[in-house]
This record gives C-alpha cells, structure tokens and sequence, in this order.
C-alpha cells in the first residue's frame, strides 16, 4: 500500500530539489493513467478531486478510486481535495478516505481566510491528513483576474495556519491552453524569504516547461497543478478513437484507446519535475 499524505511527498522534495505533480483527475480513465505514468518514471504523484470533478462524481466514490489505485501502485500516491470552499467539503473528503485537502479561502478577507484555514487544518491534522491553503487569488484564463501574492501576508499566513502546503499567485492562471505566460520570480523569491513552508503552483499548465524545470530544481515550489495540458491530451486522443470508426459505439473500446497517449503525455509532465541528477 502507497497512499501518503501531501506533507509525505512534499517535504521530501523540499530537501530534494524537485516537485511533484498535482494532476486534476476527471474519471477513472484519467487517474488510471496518471499512476501508470507515474510508476513508469518512479516518483509520487498526486490525485485531484477538483469542484467540476466532484460534480460528476461524489466525493465518496472518488475516495475509493483513489485509494485503490494508490493501494495497488509501486509509488506513493496522494488522494488530495483541490479547492475545498467550505469546510463541509473538506470533512466530506477526509470522511471519504482523502489524505489531504486543499481549502480555498483566497477571496476571503485575510483574516477570515486564516482562521477558516487553520480551522480546518487542526481538523485535517486531527484525522492524520494533510491541508493545502491558499493565499492570493489565482485567476482563470478569460475569468476573474489574479491577485498577487503579498509576501507579509503569506509569511502570516503560513504561521499562523499550521498548513503542509501553501498555493500562491505569481503570475500562475488556472484553464490556460497555451505557455505563453510565466511565473514572476521575483515575488517567488520574496515569498521564499519570510517561509519555509512548500509552495503550490495552481494553473501549472501555463508555466513554460523549462521554468517549471528550473524552479522544480531550484526554489521552494514543490508542487505544480496540472490539469488543462493533461485534459487537452485525453480530449485529442478521445477524438481520434471516435473518429477512427464512425460504426464505434462501445464506451469501453474507445475510451481504453485514451491510455497509452495519455499515459505519454503524463509522462512528459512528470519528467520536469524531477531532480537534477534525475532529470
């Protein structure tokens, strides 16, 4: 069995110089393929349940497929809540068998979010999970827009929480097709300075690859969030099953033509995240 806790992958890489992948499951399909990638370049990686994941599939089914693909896999695997907005939530999924949950209070007034946040963390820790906050709203590609990452605030915020992980906004979008962006440096090096809590990056998907690389190797950021490069790849390759026989109606035939190309793409996401001498 290889189900773990946030805290139990990141603070390895913390020391490491690498970081591990936060990948955003939708269904079996995908989440199947994330551990096989995973296995296939030995290193951790984490399950998602995000809000439209949840919607389509109760937390408590999603519990069970976590932890029995973790408890039949040859690396840790950790069962993660992503963006938990209430507390109801984040109960749920540590009643379901979850290893960590990530509460989102980032809209809230600073003071709110850090008590809300530490509330739930002393629940989370209570039960032998770990929590993820987050500090800074990280906008959405043609949605809210982010806002920044004070770094007094997020030194406050990582004391006076008690959080395994903290998520923070630096120039990171969640849904972003492309790579054109990048991550602001600057602010990061600043937020590493006042803490030494493991950094989250939400919206790892419009980090150009080398600067995931770089900071994997060489900051505090010790889990990147992938799930819109990862859903691009499943939708292309769901695509050209269906197409390839218009007579196809089977679910299960066409869908298990998804796996090998998303286990590749995976792959390649997880290949970044390595250290140095792994690279």
């Amino acid at each position: 069995m290889t189900l773990v806790t946030l805290a139990d992958v990141v603070q390895p890489a913390l020391k490491g110089g690498y970081a591990v992948a936060g990948l955003v499951t939708l269904g079996w399909e995908d989440m199947r393929a994330y551990v096989a990638a995973a296995e296939a370049e030995n290193v951790s990686v984490i399950l998602q349940a995000g809000p439209s994941c949840r919607a389509h599939t109760p937390l408590p089914i999603l519990g069970k497929m976590f932890r029995h693909l973790a408890e039949n896999a040859s690396v840790p695997v950790v069962a993660h809540l992503d963006h938990g907005y209430t507390v109801d939530d984040c109960r749920t999924a540590i009643d379901s068998g979850f290893t960590s949950v990530m509460f989102d209070g980032s809209r809230l007034p600073l003071a709110q979010n850090i008590a809300e946040t530490a509330a739930i963390a002393e629940m989370a820790h209570a039960a032998g999970v770990s929590c993820e906050g987050e500090i800074g709203f990280v906008g959405y590609s043609n949605g809210d827009p982010s806002a920044g990452t004070d770094p007094a605030e997020a030194a406050q915020f990582a004391a006076e929480t008690g959080i395994d992980a903290m998520a923070i906004s630096v120039g990171n979008v969640h849904l972003q097709q492309d790579k054109e962006g990048g991550l602001d440096e600057d602010r990061i090096r600043a937020i590493e300075a006042v803490t030494r809590v493991p950094l989250v990056i939400h919206g790892g998907s419009g980090v150009p690859v080398e600067q995931r690389r770089r900071l994997a190797q060489g900051s505090s950021i010790c889990k990147f969030n992938i799930g819109t490069e990862l859903r691009m790849a499943f939708g292309a390759a769901l695509r050209e099953a269906v197409n390839s026989d218009p007579n196809r109606f089977d679910r299960v035939q066409i869908l298990k033509d998804t796996h090998e190309p998303l286990v590749s793409a995976t792959r390649t996401v997880l290949q970044a995240f390595k250290p140095k001498q792994q690279g």
